[in-house]
């Protein structure tokens, strides 16, 4: 089942590594990035198992939602697609009231929100499923999750090693009530958690001994679920909340566009003296944590102005400057302003990125070693801060710097900022950006042709 929607011979004809050539003037932009993967595959799941029909407009097409279509089509569920110059204009989801078809195998490939949430989910089956995925899905973290569904009654068994995919789920009667929950490796757990509460006895009352993973994220998966029709009482802090037994029901609602995708964008335009890029169809008031990324370029000195559904970034003339940034609520984002730091001036700390080590690669020491080519002295501190010293001549270097991606679609998108503002730059294998954009290489080179010349 490793579906996968990129061009195959669009991709092909990309040059690997791809150069980077440096801008020469400012550009003017507009952009509507598209659908957010977070959202997508949350609405999916929740229209999965809702009751009756929900139609999903602008979701985002691209590896990783290919991916859980095909998961949710192999447990029964009824997906139809209406299609538009090879994307989604909707998805048609006709929901099976909180049981799915089991007796299958599925391919989660490297995505980590198809295999957390269908772990859980799959409880809700009606016979034994097996879940695994890829050589790097295999070591990502599953056994904390497996330990939280396992203290709710569930019967979850490793096939290969204690703690690594694959896994066999075998459904039966899941016990709600109280359930104390600290930190853990990845939000998508408690997400994944949080998703099947209203199918367990009596509901679930989710109690934080600790600050949460990624609150953003679980905030905006509280989001999804009241869209749906979830019963939820939840602290401002997220340390209580209280997820009523009930049902899903099907809704019609349109995916905003992807916030994380919009950060390089937005990123470009900050690092170019002048340039004005503008994110249609996003606004402050958005689900994604990652529509922040606006404030830390304005607090390094880019001009910024916003309403209800547009972010607009203005390049300063001045150089952009250091910061010191918690990025907890939108690590993510934070690989995208790792590279901006990397053309500032003095010193950027940013903190609360401990869970980009389990991702589709360390990103940690990736972003360590790729902007080090850069020249930029760069320490990681607590397996969760990065310190980010820029090389006092970032932008008059020309030396070739090959920037390698680990197959992680966020590192070939966010490292493309360095090769606006320096020559020299290239991208090794370009292509894995379709695990979430696909037309990312279409719209930067829309975005470079906006350049005056």
């Amino acid at each position: 089942m490793n579906a996968t929607v990129t061009d195959g011979a669009k991709f092909s004809m990309l040059r690997d590594p791809l150069p980077i050539t440096p801008l020469s003037a400012p550009f003017r932009f507009s952009i509507t990035p598209p659908g957010s993967k977070s959202l997508t595959n949350r609405c999916l799941l929740l229209a999965a198992l809702a009751c009756g029909r929900t139609v999903l407009h602008r979701p985002l097409r691209a590896d990783d939602t290919e991916v859980m279509v095909a998961a949710l089509r192999q447990l029964g569920v009824g997906i139809e697609a209406v299609e538009s110059g090879g994307q989604w204009e909707s998805l048609e989801i006709i929901g099976r009231e909180g049981r799915l078809r089991g007796g299958c195998t599925l391919d989660g490939h490297n995505a980590g929100t198809v295999v957390r949430f269908l772990t859980a989910a799959c409880l809700l089956a009606d016979a034994r499923v097996v879940i695994d995925g890829n050589a790097r899905m295999r070591k990502r973290p599953i056994g904390e999750l497996v330990d939280l569904l396992r203290s709710r009654g569930a019967i979850i068994e490793y096939l290969s090693r204690d703690g690594d995919l694959p896994l066999r789920v075998s459904p039966g009667p899941l016990a709600g009530g109280e359930l104390a929950v600290g930190s853990t490796l990845s939000g998508q757990f408690i997400s994944a958690l949080l998703m099947i509460g209203p199918c367990m006895s009596g509901g679930l009352e989710l109690r934080a001994t600790g600050p949460l993973t990624s609150p953003g994220y679980i905030a905006m998966t509280l989001g999804c679920m009241d869209r749906f029709g979830a019963a939820i009482e939840a602290t401002p802090t997220l340390d209580r909340i209280d997820i009523s037994a009930g049902r899903f029901e099907g809704v019609d609602m349109a995916i905003e566009p992807d916030a994380s995708s919009a950060t390089y964008f937005l990123a470009a335009g900050a690092v170019s003296p002048g340039s004005v890029c503008t994110i249609e169809g996003l606004g402050k008031g958005s689900l994604q944590p990652d529509v922040r990324f606006v404030d830390a370029l304005n607090e390094m000195g880019a001009g910024i102005t916003f309403g209800r559904d547009f972010l607009t970034v203005i390049g300063p003339t001045e150089p952009l400057h250091g910061i010191d940034m918690d990025c907890t609520l939108m690590p993510d984002a934070a690989m995208t302003l790792a590279v901006v730091a990397a053309f500032a001036t003095g010193e950027t700390v940013l903190r609360g990125l401990s869970t980009l080590r389990h991702k589709e690669t360390d990103r940690l020491a990736a972003l360590k070693a790729e902007l080090s080519k850069l020249g930029a002295t760069v320490e990681i501190e607590d397996d969760e801060l990065l310190v980010i010293e820029p090389a006092a001549d970032s932008r008059q270097r020309s030396d070739a710097v090959c920037i390698e991606t680990y197959d992680d679609h966020r590192m070939a998108m966010a490292f493309p900022i360095a090769g606006l503002v320096r020559q020299g730059v290239s991208i090794a294998n370009p292509s894995c950006v379709g695990k979430t954009y696909p037309r990312y290489w279409d719209e930067f080179a829309r975005m470079r042709s906006a350049s005056a010349s």
